[in-house]
């Protein structure tokens, strides 16, 4: 099979398009012919080996060389204890804790996988799990967002970002997208009531307040983030460096002590909620938005497309 593997961290010029074996599925594996792979700031960070807690996973080199976590294909074979799914069904899921999406095929736990809907193509819905439900926990489970709060989205152009404008303006909220000036139209086509282009404004400056602030880049402090929210507000950072994670594990923990704010980070929980993100598409309250596709081979272009920061929604690798 032909696969996209890493030896070493680095940029993505040191992607390599490989022959390897086909894998054989253990007894509670199913073999999947992946049909599309989408990318997601994780792989772009267990590329780089930045922030370095991705290293947990491989100190001075990858453990898993080959990325992609969020799959759609066909299951072409089952291990003997693998009962769920059966040969030719098409499937599903965030494969986080095992990895190899950027390849023909893949050996995974069949508890990762889910049918694939039929409303759904595979670019589709390679491009919804991890994104999805990152947005649906952190909106709906943690920060219990009601109708008529203020909601801001840091980041909220890329793919988590894009469902996370949605979820939030089904729940009721008021929502500021913030990213930069080429996904201002592509945020308000979607639903962001107020959009900021972060070169030009600095949301922590400009004396708004927020019910929640949903944070994937990690840009201000935590005294800055305190500034922007509500008493009785909720800060929630998806992603960041070491010292953005120690700031709000440490400084945010006495904010939230003294200041009645809640400072916290997030923990992902692989395909929680997809249920409910399936209801929501089919009874098209929401929707995948993929920005480019690109070919296995052309995988080197997706991550630099994704890294510049470009993406507006979802980047997609179909085989």
């Amino acid at each position: 099979m032909k696969a996209i593997i890493y030896s070493e961290y680095g940029s993505p010029e040191v992607l390599q398009l490989k022959d390897l074996e086909k894998p054989v599925p253990k007894d509670t594996e199913v073999l999947v012919r992946i049909k599309a792979t989408s990318l997601n700031s994780s792989d772009y960070e267990f590329l780089t080996g930045k922030p370095v807690y991705t290293r947990m996973w491989g100190l001075r080199k990858p453990k898993n060389t080959i990325l992609g976590s969020d799959i759609a294909g066909i299951v072409e074979a089952c291990g003997i204890e693998a009962k769920r799914f059966q040969p030719a069904d098409a499937v599903f899921g965030d494969i986080f804790e095992r990895w190899g999406g950027l390849a023909e095929y893949v050996c995974v736990p069949e508890n990762m996988l889910q049918l694939k809907p039929d409303f759904l193509t595979f670019e589709q819905a390679a491009a919804i799990p991890q994104a999805a439900c990152i947005a649906l926990h952190a909106l709906q489970n943690i920060a219990q967002v009601q109708s008529g709060q203020k909601v801001l989205i840091n980041g909220a152009g890329g793919g988590a970002g894009s469902f996370s404008i949605q979820i939030a303006k089904l729940l009721g909220a008021h929502v500021t997208g913030v990213d930069n000036e080429r996904k201002l139209d592509f945020m308000q086509s979607i639903g962001a009531d107020q959009v900021i282009d972060y070169v030009q404004q600095d949301f922590t400056k400009n004396g708004n307040q927020y019910d929640f602030i949903l944070d994937f880049v990690a840009s201000h402090t935590i005294m800055d983030y305190s500034r922007s929210l509500k008493k009785g507000g909720k800060y929630l950072m998806v992603g960041g460096s070491v010292p953005h994670v120690f700031q709000t594990l440490i400084i945010g923990s006495f904010i939230s002590l003294l200041n009645k704010k809640k400072m916290g980070l997030f923990a992902a929980k692989p395909n929680l909620g997809m249920d409910l993100i399936l209801k929501y598409i089919k009874d098209k309250k929401t929707k995948p938005f993929i920005d480019k596709t690109f070919t296995l081979k052309e995988a080197p272009d997706a991550f630099h497309y994704l890294g510049n920061g470009h993406a507006k929604g979802k980047i997609v690798i179909s085989m």
